[in-house]
């Protein structure tokens, strides 16, 4: 029999909260929501128009629907003292990455929660389904040891999860070197949509190397609206000492005189006279799935895929049924490293991180 539906309480009705909301009407299995809390109850009755979800007034009044788990969306300056006040509550949260604005806010914020274990953080790019896949290519040793990673697609915190993810590294410190241009880049959607503007506009492209000791290494290569611009494309690579993965394409050393190329193939059902509807069945290396997906019938996109997975994770942590679906210790040496990044660049000089508290935690 499948598990109950998460029972989902939402702090925040912002783009972010709003994405959420979206995904969990698409999977009513996975998730229920409880409530949601705004700044206000109007707008908290505006981001709910339409989805037909409950509104509370307050902490308490949320609190008082039972939910197993509460997501906190809100912005980055506000977070922390949402997080511990429902942690001093007795709630489980899930906080939106960051989960702080700076290293005294990430210090803070661990001292006052750390120790509860019961803050998980919203970070979703290793759950791509493609990030997913090359991972356990890379995790089943197809490319050897691990030396370096090389990410050029999202911002610092997130790329930092990435980098941290591919090499397996925890909370070692890292030598930091970033410098920072500017150049012209036409950036035609937005948020709402393409916005009918091809005028190119200064943007700034931040390129950073992490030195993480034993001979592992990254490259950091981010452009301002990169994200989701498509005149930027978005790179990983990942080098072993018996080959190296360059987004989907895998080159590897089978026996000391024979290299293999291969490609990671991605199955999508819903194309031309398939009937099945459109949806992301599986991705495979060499005739082997390395990716399945958990919610096929569901049409989601590939981020809502890596969402609904953390929603799955989290009910099972939850639960007491599954580890930690990413622990704030992760994200807190994540945007440790993403704030060296962009210290090194605004001073043009390397930056070392320290040792951090919440580092015993990742060992």
């Amino acid at each position: 029999m499948d598990a109950a539906p998460l029972r989902l309480g939402v702090v925040g009705t912002g783009f972010r909260a709003g994405l959420f909301l979206d995904l969990v009407a698409r999977v009513p299995h996975l998730v229920e929501v409880t409530g949601v809390l705004g700044r206000s109850r109007a707008s908290t009755e505006a981001a709910v128009a339409g989805r037909g979800l409950p509104v509370a007034d307050d902490l308490t009044g949320l609190l008082g629907t039972a939910p197993e788990l509460v997501l906190v969306a809100v912005p980055v300056a506000a977070a922390p003292a949402v997080v511990t006040d429902l942690v001093t509550r007795g709630a489980r949260v899930l906080t939106e990455t960051p989960p702080a604005p700076d290293l005294d806010g990430l210090r803070a914020l661990w001292d006052a929660v750390g120790a509860s274990g019961r803050v998980q953080v919203a970070e979703q790019y290793l759950l791509f389904p493609h990030t997913a896949a090359r991972l356990r290519v890379v995790r089943d040793g197809r490319i050897g040891d691990v030396t370096s990673v090389q990410v050029s697609s999202t911002q610092t915190y997130h790329a930092t999860s990435l980098v941290r993810g591919f090499l397996g590294v925890g909370a070692a410190p890292a030598r930091v070197v970033a410098s920072a241009t500017t150049a012209p880049l036409a950036d035609p959607i937005a948020r709402p949509g393409w916005t009918g503007d091809a005028t190119p506009r200064p943007q700034t492209t931040t390129v950073a190397t992490l030195d993480v000791g034993d001979g592992r290494s990254a490259l950091y290569d981010f452009t301002q609206t990169q994200t989701r611009n498509p005149l930027r494309t978005r790179r990983l690579v990942v080098r072993g000492s018996q080959g190296e993965l360059v987004d989907d394409r895998v080159v590897r050393l089978a026996d000391a005189t024979t290299v293999l190329t291969s490609s990671l193939e991605r199955r999508q059902t819903g194309h031309q006279q398939d009937v099945q509807g459109l949806d992301l069945d599986q991705i495979s290396l060499e005739g082997r799935v390395v990716f399945r997906n958990p919610f096929v019938g569901s049409r989601l996109s590939d981020e809502e895929v890596a969402l609904a997975e953390l929603f799955r994770r989290s009910t099972a942590w939850v639960r007491d049924a599954g580890p930690e679906p990413y622990p704030l210790a992760a994200a807190a040496q994540d945007h440790l490293l993403g704030l060296a990044i962009t210290e090194s660049a605004r001073t043009g000089q390397p930056v070392t991180t320290t040792r951090e508290a919440w580092a015993g935690a990742l060992a």
